[in-house]
């Protein structure tokens, strides 16, 4: 089968959608719009109104492209639907009516468990692939759910095309691998990728796989469109958000130390070998809960002076908060400043101050206040990046685990019938995987001081509060350098933001790759915003910039 994907996040390329089915032959078209960001905002909008909390991106992207994948035989699947799949799939079918295409539409529920968590904005199960089978095998052209696992939407259809049952768990695990180069959309065509300019990048095409009975999997591109397709773009994807070699799933456990990628043509890359184990037997449950109020002040320090002029302003905030000092108060002072620079900015430098509490009143106007009435009388060149604001709420993102039998994961099929979809009958706990042998080591030579990214590629992201780093070496022989030398006591070294926190790290030589999780690095999660890059985007990025002495013989 031929499945693409047409969005990564909540926001991602309108156009992507229609593009995905004038550009080529697809039998499944795919839309990741979920993150843990965003139930929080689509939390936010059913406060609002009880009949939204799903994307209506998709409702518009729909509007566009119905007729026409309906005219091309492509069925639909995402998680659109969000927290009110049903409400999104009764709005599909108004405006399949509505556009003169009838349209059969399915939805899968039950992963709303909000009502089990007292003080809870929304908690919700990542569900699998299951729900969406039923419901592709009953006809539906149109698939959406609420929070499943984002590779969930490759493995239901693959599952349904195929014919695969619950237990066919290297199959099932080829389709997790596949769903999640392709989940992030352009990510697997050169977006965001740490070669990018060796590549023309500058509109990369969307991603598809076309899926083997077997569970192996090419991971391509429609032909003619931009980016790039390869085993450094698909192994960045692979490494991005994951973990240790166990990659579990409500459907199964996929062994990353399995996976084999092969280049098979250009832009076509072969993912075999994946060995798949019984899920485990609870389901992680994401949690979004609104933590407080959160205001932040950019101050703008130019020319001369900078370290004194970031101690005055501090200092004289402080003094004007007084007793109705925030509960968190936070100073970052970025020296971004050239001397003698040609320009006005690039002689900047940036100081921000980023306030937390539970009373909105001790963010809002005691901090706007304490900054702006400042501004005659402070250091000289005072100005803010914008005018400061009455403080926004934040949320606070925790996962929990629940018994996969005690949620009930529905299919309610087009016409009505609601099917119940069983929890796996055979389950494993996660437990370890023994490490790998190390390689040989690489023969005494001469080293050079320069950048890791000379070497060695990297993506890094988010998992609630915790980093994820994937580096991955693009020859034997930085392989060989790079699994004896990147010890997790290193990466504190060369990252001194982690010192102090836990580290874990895993080897996978069939990728040529360690992948490293840092606790904590990012508090209560993205919606806190507790960090300069809060869901460490772009830490991988300041590992490969950090100087350390490298084999002369590989560079």
């Amino acid at each position: 089968m031929r499945i693409g994907n047409a969005s990564g996040f909540y926001g991602d390329r309108f156009r992507a959608m229609r593009e995905m089915l004038e550009d080529g032959p697809l039998d499944v078209l795919t839309g990741d719009y979920l993150a843990e960001l965003t139930l929080l905002i689509l939390g936010r909008d059913r406060l609002k109104d009880p009949a939204l909390g799903y994307a209506k991106t998709f409702l518009r992207q729909l509007e566009d492209c119905l007729r026409l994948a309906r005219e091309r035989g492509v069925r639909i699947v995402a998680n659109a639907g969000g927290l009110n799949p049903a409400s999104l799939a009764g709005a599909v079918r108004e405006l399949g009516e509505r556009v003169g295409v009838p349209v059969r539409v399915g939805h899968v529920e039950g992963d709303d468990l909000t009502s089990r968590h007292p003080g809870a904005l929304t908690a919700n199960a990542y569900l699998g692939g299951g729900g969406i089978t039923a419901c592709l095998a009953a006809g539906a052209d149109v698939v959406v759910t609420g929070r499943v696992t984002d590779a969930a939407l490759v493995t239901g259809p693959a599952a349904w095309w195929h014919g695969w049952g619950p237990e066919e768990y290297d199959r099932l695990a080829g389709a997790v691998v596949a769903g999640h180069v392709l989940e992030c959309g352009t990510q697997a065509t050169g977006g965001n990728y740490a070669f990018f300019t060796g590549h023309d990048v500058r509109r990369p095409g969307f991603p598809l796989a076309e899926i083997d009975a077997d569970g192996s999997a090419v991971v391509t591109k429609h032909p003619g469109t931009g980016g790039v397709v390869d085993t450094g773009t698909v192994t960045a994807q692979l490494l991005y958000e994951t973990a240790g070699p166990r990659y579990a799933g409500p459907d199964v456990t996929a062994r990353l130390d399995t996976v084999r990628l092969t280049q098979d043509g250009p832009d076509r890359v072969l993912i075999s070998g994946v060995r798949g184990e019984a899920p485990p037997p609870t389901l992680k449950v994401g949690l979004n809960r609104l933590g407080g109020w959160r205001n932040e002040v950019v101050f703008v320090l130019t020319g001369l002076d900078v370290e004194a002029k970031a101690r005055l302003v501090r200092e004289q905030v402080e003094d004007a908060l007084g007793t109705r000092r925030p509960a968190e108060v936070r100073w970052e002072l970025a020296r971004t400043e050239h001397a003698d620079a040609d320009t006005e900015e690039r002689a900047s430098a940036y100081l921000r101050l980023v306030v937390r509490d539970q009373e909105a009143e001790k963010v809002g106007r005691a901090v706007s206040g304490a900054a702006i009435e400042l501004a005659l009388g402070s250091y000289p060149g005072f100005h803010v990046t914008a005018p400061p604001g009455k403080g926004a709420p934040y949320g606070v993102f925790e996962a929990a685990y629940t018994d996969a039998g005690e949620v009930p994961h529905t299919a309610v099929l087009p016409d009505g019938t609601r099917l119940a979809v069983p929890a796996p009958a055979r389950t494993l706990p996660l437990a370890d995987v023994p490490e790998p042998p190390l390689p040989e080591p690489l023969e005494p030579g001469p080293v050079r001081r320069a950048p890791l990214g000379l070497l060695l590629g990297a993506r890094s992201g988010d998992k609630g509060g915790d980093a994820n780093i994937g580096v991955w070496a693009r020859t034997d022989g930085a392989w060989r350098w790079l699994a004896r030398e990147l010890t997790a006591e290193r990466l504190r070294e060369l990252l001194p933001e982690t010192a102090g926190l836990p580290v874990v790290r895993h080897l996978l030589p069939n990728l040529r790759a360690v992948n490293f999780t840092v606790r904590g690095v990012l508090g209560e999660g993205v919606a806190a915003q507790a960090r300069f890059d809060p869901q460490a985007k772009a830490l991988g990025e300041w590992l490969r910039a950090r100087h350390t002495d490298l084999p002369e013989a590989l560079l």
